[in-house]
């Protein structure tokens, strides 16, 4: 299959998406096991340069696909060019720069910002009331409870009488 510069294939351009260190990886072959896939993806593009990490789920939105993150923006083109349109496990390839930055390279570089979607903030919501001390790099409050439900305010270590002391049954009783 050719297809004209600044194309992948029907109907998708690499012209608006500027060249970064992660390739995104269509047309793959669904039917290989997850680590296969991921190892054989790390095998052929580590020719080309430091590859950081491969990412290939296998849910119905992402089959099919992956994403692969060079060192460099130099080796992640050299891949793009030399593997575009390479039989790989039955399937020819379609290779293009990834529209956003991968997580990895932003946190190498020092721009990672935390996701502030609202499933995010909810986890982090309940991530603040857990008793369980704060993991590293957590704020020193992250991991505490507020103390205001009515059983931590009850005194502690003081003993409750039965309830048949305080009636007096077991008094009344002679054993004869």
């Amino acid at each position: 299959m050719s297809t004209a510069p600044g194309t992948t294939g029907p109907g998708r351009s690499t012209v608006g998406i500027p060249a970064n260190q992660t390739l995104y990886v269509t047309n793959l072959n669904d039917k290989i096991n997850k680590q296969d896939l991921r190892m054989a993806l790390y095998t052929i593009f580590s020719t080309y340069g430091t590859v950081l990490d491969v990412v290939a789920l296998k849910t119905m939105k992402m089959r099919g696909q992956a994403h692969i993150v060079f060192r460099d923006v130099n080796s992640a083109g050299a891949a793009m060019r030399a593997l575009q349109g390479f039989n790989f496990l039955g399937k020819e390839m379609r290779i293009q720069y990834a529209k956003s930055k991968s997580d990895i390279i932003a946190r190498l570089d020092g721009t990672y910002a935390a996701p502030t979607s609202a499933a995010a903030k909810a986890t982090a919501g309940a991530a603040a009331n857990t008793p369980f001390a704060p993991l590293p790099g957590q704020a020193p409050g992250a991991g505490t409870v507020p103390s205001t439900t009515a059983r931590e305010s009850t005194p502690q270590g003081v003993k409750r009488q039965r309830e048949e002391e305080e009636s007096g049954m077991f008094n009344s009783l002679s054993i004869g």
